[in-house]
């Protein structure tokens, strides 16, 4: 075996072992998502952001609707929508017509947003992280793809906290994130 298949049968374990945490841990995530939003809200760079890219949740992510509903007053934010192999960041605002997208998340449905520089701080979601802010998406890239644009935006990962981990086996396509809240 290679060593890129070995990393990919590595990356699919830690998903697998991540699934069943999530499932043993299902009737605590919206608690725990309140307490980590909580900290995204007092952070300096949150705080200090006036465009953020954030996403809408699944289910099992810390959830981040009310979130978006309580600062889409005061800050411009972006929410991804997915268009082939790429992430299209679009402003949400309560009027923003949606559509259930890709992967069943809700996408506006405005014009892209491409003025990647102005974006203050970046929020993702992620399977799993380690200490160095590698992060383990779902397996479609659409992050790694997105996060080279972004280059000089902070960015933070959210996840519970038993979805840190020792280590996330990467490979040269995978972006970390600056920080780690959870």
């Amino acid at each position: 075996m290679n060593q890129a298949s070995t990393i990919q049968q590595a990356k699919a374990e830690l998903r697998q072992h991540i699934r069943q945490l999530k499932a043993q841990h299902a009737t605590q995530l919206a608690q725990q998502s309140a307490i980590i939003t909580a900290a995204l809200e007092s952070h300096p760079l949150f705080k200090a952001a006036r465009v953020v890219l954030l996403y809408h949740s699944l289910p099992d992510e810390v959830n981040t609707h009310l979130l978006i509903s309580k600062w889409c007053a005061q800050k411009t934010i972006l929410l991804p929508a997915v268009v082939g192999q790429t992430l299209e960041l679009r402003p949400y605002t309560p009027d923003s017509a949606t559509r259930l997208g890709a992967f069943s998340i809700t996408e506006p449905m405005g014009e892209a947003f491409t003025d990647y520089g102005a974006i203050d701080l970046a929020v993702v979601p992620g399977m799993a992280f380690d200490c160095r802010g590698c992060r383990l998406g779902r397996g479609k890239g659409f992050y790694d793809r997105l996060l080279p644009l972004l280059d000089k935006t902070p960015t933070i990962g959210l996840c519970f906290a038993w979805q840190r981990v020792a280590h996330v086996p990467t490979e040269s396509t995978d972006w970390a994130v600056d920080e780690v809240l959870s």
